[in-house]
């Protein structure tokens, strides 16, 4: 007996990325980028997975080929929408995976699919503190430009050749202030935890995240919440790509 595909009708959408079509896996990942992040950053995840995930990576708006549309800097806003474009391609199980801005929207969208009857195999929460941990301190998104580029640069999180075009790096600031506008000023809404699994990573030098900061996720999930921790700062994952992504793989197997 052959198996049939596993298929549906879905709009085509400008949110969603497919780098590697995998029809017929078991299971669909949706991949969040960090702030001033986009969809390709995930290129590589999809590669290394396919066919084993249907890997999907989310492209926010006002950046790539959607730098004409509006950026959108709440997350609560982007969440709504995110899940509304994620839910006609929820035909099968699905997982999450966030960094940074990314992980606090992991968290929101996570939040609507289980409101709306779907539960997800993970949620990934990389390089982020917990929703109910905020930095009242932070005001990033009002500085000058200078000091945004010099934050971007601290974080090693960009491109050096973006960095070193400034035409090009005027048009992605845009995008980044609306990011770190959501992501500093999102406050958690107090209500019933996930009843999916969280698996937390982190950088062990990331000075966006104590420990303290990581353990709190284990107050939003009644589910499992491991921690996994890798040498590095706040971008660890570029240099223990191939870790993450067995990671992942092993997770949601």
């Amino acid at each position: 007996m052959t198996s049939t595909p596993i298929t549906t009708t879905r709009p085509a959408t400008p949110w969603l990325r497919r780098f590697h079509p995998a029809e017929q896996a078991p299971v669909r990942l949706f991949c969040l980028p960090h702030a001033g992040g986009s969809a390709s950053y995930y290129f590589p995840v999809s590669r290394a997975l396919s066919p084993a995930a249907d890997v999907v990576a989310v492209q926010y708006p006002g950046r790539q080929d959607r730098r004409a549309e509006p950026c959108v800097d709440d997350v609560r806003r982007l969440a709504d929408l995110i899940t509304a474009e994620m839910l006609p391609w929820c035909d099968r199980p699905v997982a999450l995976f966030g960094h940074s801005l990314g992980a606090t929207l992991g968290f929101e969208v996570t939040l609507r699919l289980e409101a709306a009857g779907i539960t997800p195999v993970t949620l990934f929460a990389s390089g982020r503190r917990a929703p109910s941990r905020p930095r009242e301190n932070e005001h990033v998104h009002l500085a000058p430009d200078a000091q945004l580029l010099s934050t971007i640069r601290r974080m090693s999180g960009t491109d050096p050749a973006v960095l070193a075009d400034e035409e090009l790096l005027r048009s992605v600031l845009p995008a980044i202030r609306a990011d770190y506008r959501a992501a500093e000023t999102y406050r958690y809404h107090p209500g019933p935890p996930l009843t999916c699994p969280i698996v937390v990573l982190n950088g062990t030098t990331d000075p966006e995240v104590t420990e303290e900061e990581a353990t709190a996720w284990t107050t939003h999930t009644t589910s499992a919440c491991t921690f996994h921790t890798y040498p590095g700062g706040h971008f660890y994952l570029n240099d223990h790509a191939a870790e993450v992504i067995q990671l992942i793989r092993e997770s949601v197997a």
